[in-house]
């Protein structure tokens, strides 16, 4: 006698469950209750006769069969509305969501999203910001752009962008800068990253200057007091190239320092999707053209 079929609507739990890797916005993405939402999945868990989900005190995190059987239901699912699209035309268009460091939506991917958007037509694009720290999996997000060492734990991350760091300010203070070592008489516009002041001024030579300033949580509030006149911010250069090239900022001293890079990254446990993949062949071609340039 055959077995009856697996509801589909458990999969279907399950899937967005996996991927969110939290029951909240899962349940959210599929318009019913949290608690309908679990029901759905132990329905399924007793079915198969496993543990799909660890469940923790924030989230959820898969099992070894969950993560086996997490990627199947996934293709599964996308080839289903890949087929449907046959059908139901060019409006219905894949959604991917992006999270990027602020600094880097604003200074480099957003002048470039026309591109992109003629290139794939059929990939919605959906770009939040965040300053560098994030959670993918409890922000629902396919993929994430953060500037680092490239080290995440349990992520893929793939080497984006390369970009000097350098001062940069405004204009009339900079006609009071001939010499790193007029540095010790300005403020110096610091960020989270205790290290960046000091590597800059090693390399520059500028020995007994000490860092000493604001600290903000983002290069885009550093260059907006720099900008202002409130002193100099050490910024990663290609961020910056409109405000450099309209007179906004300057740049007093040739040295540069390399601080980090920029990546996209996503999580190792889901498979990556092929609006994913096209995101990151595209956004890996867009970074050799900006450094070849």
């Amino acid at each position: 006698m055959p077995r009856p079929p697996l509801p589909l609507n458990a999969l279907r739990a399950f899937e967005a469950a996996a991927r969110h890797q939290n029951l909240t916005r899962a349940a959210l993405e599929l318009c019913v209750s949290q608690a309908a939402l679990s029901h759905q999945i132990r329905t399924l868990e007793q079915r198969l006769g496993v543990a799909l989900f660890h469940r923790l005190p924030r989230g959820v995190a898969l099992t070894d069969e969950g993560a086996a059987l997490y990627p199947v239901l996934q293709d599964a699912f996308d080839r289903i509305a890949g087929g449907m699209q046959r059908f139901l035309g060019a409006e219905d268009r894949q959604v991917l969501t992006v999270g990027a460091v602020a600094t880097f939506a604003a200074g480099w991917l957003l002048p470039r999203l026309a591109r992109f958007e003629a290139a794939h037509p059929d990939i919605e694009l959906r770009v939040q910001t965040h300053n560098n720290r994030i959670d993918l999996a409890s922000e629902g997000l396919d993929l994430a752009i953060r500037f680092g060492d490239g080290d995440w734990q349990g992520q893929e991350c793939t080497a984006v962008l390369d970009t000097p760091f350098a001062p940069l300010c405004a204009p009339g203070l900079a006609t009071r800068l001939h010499d790193p070592a007029d540095l010790a008489g300005v403020p110096l516009l610091r960020s989270y990253r205790t290290d960046e002041w000091p590597r800059w001024l090693a390399a520059a030579g500028a020995a007994g200057v000490e860092a000493r300033g604001p600290v903000f949580d983002s290069s885009l509030a550093l260059a907006a007091a720099a900008s202002g006149g409130s002193g100099v911010a050490l910024l990663p250069l290609r961020m910056f190239e409109r405000e450099i090239a309209e007179g906004r900022l300057v740049q007093p001293f040739a040295a540069t320092v390399e601080l980090g890079r920029y990546w996209l990254t996503r999580l190792r446990s889901r498979t990556e999707r092929e609006p994913a993949a096209r995101f990151r062949l595209w956004l890996e071609e867009q970074g050799r053209e900006a450094v070849g340039g």
